[in-house]
């Protein structure tokens, strides 16, 4: 291919790289490891659990403004658990990682646990642990009403 064909401008479908094509330098943020982490309200309403990759969305939701409920705290500690095993996909050997992902694991295990003996199952697979099939019974978790502190 000689310089005065390179330079002419691309027709369309010609899908011809990289002498049509105007390459990109994308940039992918990286997770170092003993990064500072948000609390789990904090990463759910950021998107993020690591303030470095808290990048300028602007549709960031106010921790303040979510509306605080059980089924809240669980969504939270879910979201927390899926950025850590997401982190630790490509950082398996970081112990201190792995560690805050057993204890988050273990507070979403328990907090469903507890949610689930006051208020029913948050999924169909759990409806088999109680005495008799309460999957349809009313509130559903989207159905909450705001908590009064006791």
């Amino acid at each position: 291919m000689d310089l005065e064909s390179m330079m002419r401008p691309c027709d369309d479908a010609q899908g011809k790289l990289p002498p049509c094509a105007p390459l990109a330098v994308p940039y992918v943020p990286v997770q170092q490891t003993g990064s500072k982490r948000y609390n789990q309200m904090d990463a759910l309403a950021s998107g993020t659990l690591y303030p470095a990759l808290n990048l300028p969305f602007h549709l960031k939701v106010a921790p303040s403004s979510l509306a605080e409920s059980a089924v809240l705290e669980l969504q939270a500690l879910q979201f927390v658990l899926t950025e850590l095993g997401l982190y630790l996909d490509t950082h398996p050997d970081d112990k201190e990682a792995f560690s805050l992902f057993q204890q988050y694991a273990r507070m979403a295990t328990e907090g469903k646990r507890r949610y689930e003996a006051a208020h029913g199952p948050l999924t169909q697979k759990s409806a088999a642990d109680f005495d008799r099939y309460v999957w349809l019974d009313s509130p559903w978790p989207w159905e909450y009403e705001k908590e009064v502190a006791r």
